[in-house]
């Protein structure tokens, strides 16, 4: 699959989750930045359609906020979704992971708001809350969503397989070169850097027992997707 049919599959992907997602009482409005940290995780192709954009609006810059501003206690992930998915099926334990949570706001974050928020990674997109984070402490997530949250993020990697997955500046910071961009447009990326994990196809999905009726619903609509 070539990358435009990719970047094409995403843009589906979003609006029927945008269109989900609005089914549900959220308490989610412009200036509410609680959860745009600099934990951020998303895949190679996110990335391209950002710097995509990036280029279309003229604003490259933000290419050097992103590099001079990264903490350098930024969330890197070990095992992408897919590949933690495979793990537990196999009922073998997976890499710890370590959060920290007072890593900041996430480099792009300018007066509570995202220069980048039209665009915004799929891990933005998805951490929404029924109450004020500010106020509650936490996002107050439906289970159901976190489920729904899973089946998005394991579909997107999916369709990425051949890229990568990692910390939101760490991707865009490996896309910055014109010749990481032109290998990964080619599918020729190699083995993944340090701070970066590979993407892998999805075996199994993600769904507790209990909402694997419900759900059927919207991965039909997922796997309608055809360009």
């Amino acid at each position: 699959m070539d990358l435009n049919a990719k970047l094409t599959i995403l843009e589906r992907m979003i609006d029927i989750y945008d269109q989900l997602v609005g089914e549900f009482d959220l308490a989610c409005e412009k200036y509410c930045a609680h959860c745009c940290t600099a934990n951020v995780t998303m895949t190679t192709l996110e990335g391209y359609r950002i710097f995509t954009h990036l280029e279309k609006t003229r604003e490259m810059r933000h290419l050097e906020t992103i590099a001079r501003q990264s903490h350098p206690g930024r969330f890197r992930p070990r095992v992408s979704i897919n590949r933690l998915a495979d793990i537990c099926a196999r009922d073998s334990d997976p890499p710890e992971e370590h959060l920290d949570p007072a890593a900041g706001p996430c480099p792009m974050l300018a007066d509570h708001a995202c220069p980048l928020y039209p665009v915004r990674p799929f891990g933005c997109r998805c951490m929404v809350s029924a109450r004020n984070c500010g106020e509650a402490g936490f996002a107050d997530m439906d289970p159901y969503i976190l489920t729904v949250n899973d089946v998005f993020l394991q579909h997107l990697e999916h369709i990425d397989a051949q890229g990568y997955t990692g910390n939101f500046a760490d991707v865009m910071q490996f896309l910055t070169p014109d010749e990481n961009r032109q290998k990964y447009a080619d599918g020729q990326l190699g083995t993944a850097p340090a701070s970066l994990v590979a993407n892998q196809p999805m075996f199994v999905l993600m769904i507790p027992p209990e909402y694997r009726e419900r759900i059927q619903p919207v991965l039909t609509q997922i796997r309608s997707i055809h360009v």
